[in-house]
């Protein structure tokens, strides 16, 4: 490393960012710790005095704004299934985040910058990833997937000759990850997971109950009663929505029972995909997982009972990660105080 690197890394803030479909988590490497977690969300005002669209809000504040919104503003999440759906204001959204982390606006270097992204993504979508984070003022862009990631934030011992097996499961993806010896030997990345979960709630109050919740009603609901397993006391929660009979806004109770079926086929998909990955598994580390278990990461492992529903259906230990919603971005920035490991588990 030369001068210029050594004094670059000294001085610049360098950053590690989950760009999740949900939320964006930012952990910083001179602090050790994630400074940043917000809704990856952006409100914009289109037609703004003949301009095309101007951003009026990120984060926290533009997510409040979701399903309040006069026509003229609009709040867009721009990461869709993990990967960005709209290049212009997931680079506005990079710029503020970044800025708001590293306080760029007063350091004359700029960081380098580790990016968490789904496994499996496409060049162009990886591309597209790094032009945003150099658009938005990084030195250097890493790219890391999401379920290597997760498996250095959960602790698993990823360099080593024994398989472990992640199954990371946020907002727009679920990826399910067989590693061993730094690499990932198989992964089955999908595109369901919270956002999916959020959307059969809805489509099964609108079947059952005639009665239209918004996404954050749903997502309220998944996070108080959702269950993947049946809990052994019913609960129940009160909800509003909606009446698309009578047109007229209407209150009824929902229990846990309900909820369990509404997420059947969504944690189905999912089940599938942790069959489909073990099937593919060399003998020698499915060995490894049959004695180490499976370990869960990400938002969707907050989900009552998933650890339960997985244990039961591939008779396999299965155990949470001790902070499954920050493993990503932890791992990301274990991985950028280690540059050799980050070189190693890196994707181009």
């Amino acid at each position: 490393m030369g001068f210029f690197d050594r004094f670059s890394d000294y001085f610049s803030n360098d950053i590690a960012i989950d760009l999740g479909t949900a939320n964006t988590l930012v952990y910083s490497k001179s602090s050790r710790d994630i400074i940043l977690d917000e809704p990856s969300v952006v409100a914009v005002q289109k037609n703004y005095r003949g301009m095309q669209s101007r951003v009026l809000a990120v984060g926290k504040e533009a997510k409040d704004m979701l399903g309040r919104t006069p026509g003229t503003i609009v709040a867009i999440r721009p990461i869709k299934d993990g990967v960005i759906a709209d290049f212009e204001v997931t680079q506005s959204m990079l710029k503020y985040f970044i800025s708001k982390s590293t306080g760029q606006q007063k350091s004359f270097i700029r960081p380098r910058i580790n990016i968490c992204v789904p496994y499996g993504i496409t060049q162009v979508e990886k591309k597209a990833v790094k032009e945003s984070a150099m658009s938005a003022g990084a030195r250097e862009v890493y790219l890391i997937e999401e379920p290597m990631a997760a498996a250095i934030g959960a602790g698993l011992p990823i360099a080593e000759p024994i398989g472990s097996m992640v199954v990371d499961m946020g907002g727009g993806t679920t990826g399910v990850a067989v590693i061993s010896l730094g690499g990932i030997v198989f992964c089955k990345s999908i595109k369901v997971a919270g956002d999916k979960l959020d959307e059969a709630i809805i489509n099964y109050v609108r079947r059952q109950f005639n009665l239209l919740i918004g996404e954050r009603t749903a997502e309220q609901i998944k996070i108080a009663i959702g269950n993947a397993y049946p809990f052994e006391k019913s609960r129940s929660m009160t909800i509003k929505g909606r009446d698309l009979v009578a047109g007229a806004p209407k209150t009824i109770e929902i229990t846990s029972e309900q909820i369990n079926e509404a997420l059947k086929d969504p944690l189905t998909e999912i089940v599938d995909a942790v069959r489909t990955t073990l099937e593919k598994t060399p003998p020698e580390l499915a060995s490894d997982i049959v004695d180490n278990g499976i370990v869960l990461t990400g938002g969707g492992a907050h989900l009552h009972n998933l650890d339960v529903l997985i244990r039961e259906r591939t008779g396999l230990p299965v155990t949470i990660a001790e902070n499954p919603l920050t493993c990503v971005v932890m791992g990301s920035g274990k991985a950028l105080e280690d540059l050799d490991l980050l070189k190693q588990v890196s994707t181009d």
